[in-house]
C-alpha cells in the first residue's frame, strides 16, 4: 500500500514505524504527514498521542477516530514550511455526505524530550 501522507512510499517504509512507535517523526513536516496518515487509516490512539500534552485535554481519542472513519482522505498538500515547527498544509477528504473538502491550515509543533508533536492549527481560506 503507498503511504496516505502522498510521500510516494510504502505505508511499511514511511508512516507505520510511527504509528507502531517504533520510531518517532523526526521532523514537523514527517509528523504532520504520518498525522494525515492516522485520519486516513483511521488511528485516532497515535492522533491523541501525537498531540501535545498540554492540549489534549481539547481532544479525545474517540472523537479523532471518528472524524477518520466519516471521511475519505484522498491527498495531502505540503503548501509550506515557514519554519522548523511550522506547516502549512491542504487536506482534501470527501465527508459523509459525499462532499469533496479541504482542510486548509498552518500547524504548529513543538518537540519535548527530542519528540515532535502537534500543539495547534490556525485554519486559513
Amino acid at each position: 500500500m503507498i503511504c496516505p501522507c502522498c510521500s510516494g512510499k510504502p505505508y511499511e517504509e514511511c508512516c507505520k514505524p510511527y504509528h507502531t512507535g517504533e520510531k518517532y517523526a523526526p521532523t514537523a513536516e514527517a509528523l504532520m504527514r504520518s498525522r494525515f496518515s492516522a485520519f486516513a487509516i483511521p488511528n485516532g490512539k497515535y492522533l491523541m498521542e501525537t498531540t501535545s500534552p498540554g492540549k489534549r485535554q481539547f481532544h479525545n481519542t474517540k472523537d479523532l477516530q471518528e472524524w477518520g472513519e466519516i471521511n475519505e482522505w484522498t491527498k495531502l498538500e505540503i503548501v509550506n514550511k515557514p519554519s522548523m515547527n511550522k506547516v502549512e498544509f491542504k487536506a482534501y477528504y470527501t465527508d459523509e455526505d459525499g462532499q469533496k473538502q479541504m482542510h486548509h491550515e498552518l500547524s504548529t509543533f513543538k518537540t519535548i524530550q527530542n519528540r515532535w508533536f502537534y500543539v495547534s492549527g490556525e485554519f486559513l481560506d
